[in-house]
């Protein structure tokens, strides 16, 4: 996104993306629990969601190679 942009976004009227804070799941590492981040993903193609797939992970991105993070399976309800 180019200054430009985000200066026409920030006057107001505009939602491109609201925050929304990841969930956050626990994980067994070695005998013990850990936290990690959590979302999900729906791949779609003209208007059919194709797959459905979690990720876990630590910090500010999903770089799967946290201990513990990674994809997960998704269990639709």
């Amino acid at each position: 996104m180019t200054k430009a942009v985000w200066s026409e976004i920030k006057k107001g009227g505009y939602i491109a993306q609201d925050y929304a804070p990841p969930s956050e799941r626990r994980v067994r590492l070695d005998g013990a629990e850990a936290l990690r981040k959590m979302d999900i993903r729906l791949y779609a193609y003209q208007g059919e969601i194709l797959l459905a797939a979690a990720r876990l992970y630590q910090g500010q991105t999903t770089n799967f190679r946290t201990p513990g993070g990674g994809f997960a399976p998704v269990i639709v309800l």
